[in-house]
């Protein structure tokens, strides 16, 4: 589903439209998004990105121009989830607390890493398949593992 509060870019390619969830997020001219992907309310995914199958970007996360984000990412906007409160009622929207996570211009993001909040990725970083970031990238740095460390 495309909300259509969704603001597209020109040339901007959805695959198969009918298999993401698309929410009040702005996407950058001839970023190309495959199935299965959610993108939430207020992500803003820059220009001639290319975000692959089953990503998941939630509220809170910025991408840059020319990033890359391969299968399974998932991005994470909360440091302390959970599903109610102290006094045990369920946690509604205001609830959450969403932590501000960025990904600089050209990074690339490998299959199924995961991606804590209130992290910044560095300009032309990478990140390897399955690596768990918890701490910033810096700009040309390639990281890899549970948690993520530097490849040298």
């Amino acid at each position: 589903m495309i909300s259509k509060n969704v603001h597209l870019g020109k040339n901007v390619k959805i695959y198969q439209p009918e298999l993401v969830n698309l929410y009040s997020c702005e996407i950058g001219d001839n970023t190309k998004i495959a199935a299965f992907v959610e993108i939430q309310k207020g992500v803003k995914v820059g220009q001639n990105c290319k975000i692959q199958a089953f990503a998941f970007i939630p509220e809170g996360v910025t991408i840059g121009d020319e990033v890359f984000i391969g299968p399974h990412v998932c991005f994470i906007n909360d440091k302390y989830p959970k599903a109610v409160n102290s006094d045990g009622s369920l946690k509604q929207a205001g609830d959450w607390q969403i932590t501000p996570t960025v990904v600089e211009k050209g990074a690339a993001i490998g299959a199924g890493a995961v991606i804590l909040c209130g992290v910044t990725i560095g300009k032309n970083s990478l990140i390897g398949a399955g690596a768990v970031v918890t701490k910033n990238v810096a700009p040309g740095q390639t990281v890899i593992a549970n948690p993520a460390q530097v490849l040298k």
